[in-house]
């Protein structure tokens, strides 16, 4: 059997997640329903100071350094619940032309049996598996179709908890894609799962290529709207099925979906 291919850090411009987050709560079912298997997602940025601005702005969503990680890391929270962390891409760990992107982690309970279904089914490996020091075990690969995502096996760090119907709280992911059907057959059987097949999505016409989305729920898209526009970001109108919705970027080009809350 041939080596599995690898793709290098300065090709994938990306690295493995940093094991400095302390782990919140295992998530409630509903939030695992929800969400699932998704459970952390780390912002990459060459301006932290500003991401944080354009975010707790748009979003409301906060900030904060865990003062009980030895490597101060910054943790994203919303309404008190932990949804992810911030990495700063000028740490030398990171080549000097990796662009700011959401790295996004899926949760399995056998991370080399699932690493190596995805190879197998024509994934691409990044790094890993390796342990992340007491927190979990984890790979990064790449999909056949270009999208990147990690696996993360839990071990003391269990994932995210989401609130429900919370203005900027993460309602779902979607894999903005060039096949959805593929795609979705893709993950299933990498992962022995079933998803649902709205999170996966046509590609927007101009993107380069696939990638995971974040879709967050905000009560007033009019005022996220104009703040976006105000702090150097851009907003397109995009509905989430019947609901009205948008995709904004950052002055960086991190994408994120919005949509309405629920009357």
């Amino acid at each position: 059997m041939a080596p599995p291919t690898r793709i290098g850090y300065k090709d994938y411009n990306d690295t493995p997640p940093l094991a400095e987050h302390q782990g919140p709560a295992m998530p409630s079912s509903t939030t695992r329903d929800r969400l699932f298997p998704f459970c952390w997602l780390d912002v990459k940025s060459h301006d932290p100071a500003a991401l944080e601005r354009f975010f707790v702005s748009t979003l409301g969503w906060e900030f904060a350094v865990d003062e009980q990680d030895w490597r101060k890391a910054t943790v994203i929270s919303v309404a008190g619940h932990r949804i992810g962390g911030v990495s700063d891409l000028a740490n030398p760990v990171y080549p000097e032309e990796t662009p700011a992107h959401v790295a996004f982690y899926l949760t399995v309970d056998d991370v080399e049996a699932r690493t190596e279904a995805a190879l197998a089914l024509g994934a691409s490996l990044v790094v890993g598996p390796f342990e992340a020091g007491d927190q979990g075990r984890m790979s990064t690969l790449v999909d056949p179709w270009g999208a990147a995502f990690s696996l993360w096996q839990p071990l003391a760090f269990s994932g995210w908890s989401v609130p429900t119907g919370v203005n900027g709280a993460p309602a779902a992911l979607r894999l903005s894609c060039t096949d959805p059907l593929a795609s979705r057959r893709f993950y299933e059987n990498a992962l022995a799962t079933t998803l649902p097949p709205e999170f996966f999505v046509a590609r927007p016409g101009g993107e380069s290529r696939p990638q995971w989305e974040l879709l967050v729920e905000v009560d007033d898209l009019s005022t996220v709207r104009t703040r976006i526009g105000t702090l150097g970001g851009v907003a397109d109108e995009l509905a989430d099925g019947n609901r009205p919705g948008l995709r904004m970027r950052t002055d960086e080009g991190i994408a994120i979906r919005l949509r309405s809350l629920d009357s």
